[in-house]
């Protein structure tokens, strides 16, 4: 398992609520990819950045899905390119549904 951060700049001026609204259009499909476990939607007012936080099964899970298309996809709605990092993630702590993943 591991964690991917994509950061973008966002356009000056965007708002916490413009970001949401944008956010909104994608998190369905997000929610329906069969390789992502999660996604925590980003935004960064003080230096103006967003971006997310995946959990992906696997590094070739999150490049498959954050290839070219979806740089494209950033460069049109935010006029700036995603960065991309990754960590591997051995235990993934879930509160809310009150389990713990681990990918030993």
């Amino acid at each position: 398992m591991i964690t991917e951060i994509v950061l973008f700049k966002l356009p000056t001026g965007m708002t916490r609520e413009q970001y949401a609204a944008k956010a909104r259009e994608s998190a369905a499909a997000w929610g329906a990819n069969p390789d992502l476990i999660r996604k925590n939607y980003l935004y960064d007012a003080e230096r103006g950045y967003g971006g997310g936080a995946y959990t992906w099964k696997s590094v070739a899970d999150a490049q498959k899905w954050h290839g070219e298309a979806f740089q494209k996809r950033i460069k049109e709605l935010y006029g700036s390119e995603a960065t991309f990092t990754y960590y591997d993630t051995p235990i993934l702590v879930d509160n809310e549904a009150r389990h713990i993943r681990d990918a030993a």
